[in-house]
């Protein structure tokens, strides 16, 4: 008889992160500084994650000399064809059984609900490449989903969002049951704690609707952090306190809140600076910095709700620009 995955919750032991070097369309950008800029950001992070933990990165051919520059000399890189760099998004969501066996879920991925700058030809295929280089079972599922739509708790309860999972473009003909139940199967989850919606810039041009993994996410199995935007002119400052309603209603969880940055506006309108998008390694966490007033109080929140862990910030701004953080390029393998 088969034995039940299960995902664990992102601060359990990984065996190493998986990332994808920025290659091409609006992530690296046009112009000489821009692509420098990206570039030298997914190195920033991906340098920060391997003084951690290996770090094995997926790579356009021709691109390997030049990252090989910019990269840490731990870090691995793998040859392979890609659209984009969200590995939180593209990669395989692993998952493990009982006796420890590994296996990765593969959700159907369509550019976060098929929006139209978006191509996925390739990064479509991403989660079934490293199974393979992993020799571990795909599991396939029909939902349309990406790894920073949720999150999990290890322990039975997941994060969802309404606006991602049924939203327009991925699985709107689902009834929310259908979809409960297809994420429960593959993750090993059995409640499921719904979002409205996302942070007001997730729906601008290069969003994802509404991805939970800036909104809020689990710290510990009943301990959430959630994003606080202090300033009421802020259109985030109501999307906030309901969150905070949704979460207190949704069960006896402690509730951190983590102050939004104090900065409201970038050239693009409001921003959506999140210190809910870090990432959890081996003995630390790597947090989104925004040269910002906030940094140091977000650095000591989480160093509260992460007792055991070194906090180490990395500048965001560039990953925010381009429409994700430092969690939405990142992609844990348990161990």
């Amino acid at each position: 008889m088969s034995k039940p995955f299960v995902m664990p919750a992102e601060w359990q032991p990984h065996e190493r992160t998986w990332m994808a070097w920025p290659s091409s369309g609006y992530t690296l950008g046009d112009t000489e500084a821009e692509q420098h800029e990206a570039r030298s950001t997914w190195a920033a992070v991906a340098n920060a994650v391997v003084a951690f933990e290996p770090v094995t990165m997926l790579c356009e051919s021709a691109d390997i000399a030049l990252a090989r520059d910019f990269l840490d000399d731990r870090v691995e890189l793998i040859e392979c064809e890609l659209n984009d760099a969200w590995m939180r998004d593209i990669g395989p969501t692993f998952v493990k059984d009982s006796a420890g066996k590994l296996a990765g879920v593969n959700w159907i991925f369509n550019g976060w609900g098929a929006q139209a700058w978006a191509t996925w030809d390739k990064d479509a295929k991403t989660a079934e490449f490293i199974d393979e280089q992993l020799e571990v079972a795909t599991i396939h599922s029909p939902l349309i989903n990406e790894g920073g739509g949720l999150h999990v708790n290890g322990a039975g309860v997941v994060l969802l969002t309404e606006t991602v999972q049924l939203g327009e473009g991925r699985n709107s003909t689902w009834a929310k049951e259908e979809v409960e139940a297809e994420i429960h199967a593959k993750l090993g989850t059995s409640k499921a704690v719904w979002l409205r919606r996302g942070l007001t810039r997730d729906y601008d041009e290069f969003g994802t609707r509404g991805h939970v993994d800036i909104v809020a996410c689990f710290a510990g199995e009943n301990k959430i952090l959630f994003h606080s935007q202090e300033n009421p002119e802020h259109p985030d400052f109501a999307i906030s306190q309901e969150v905070r309603r949704t979460l207190e209603e949704a069960g006896d969880f402690e509730l951190i809140p983590v102050a939004a940055p104090t900065t409201l506006r970038d050239d693009e309108g409001f921003v959506d600076y999140s210190y809910i998008n870090h990432y959890v390694v081996n003995g630390g966490v790597i947090l989104c910095g925004f040269g910002d007033a906030n940094d140091g109080r977000a650095v000591a929140t989480l160093q509260q709700a992460y007792p055991d862990r070194e906090i180490v910030l990395v500048d965001a701004r560039p990953l925010f620009a381009r429409g994700g953080g430092i969690h939405c390029i990142t992609q844990q393998q348990p161990a």
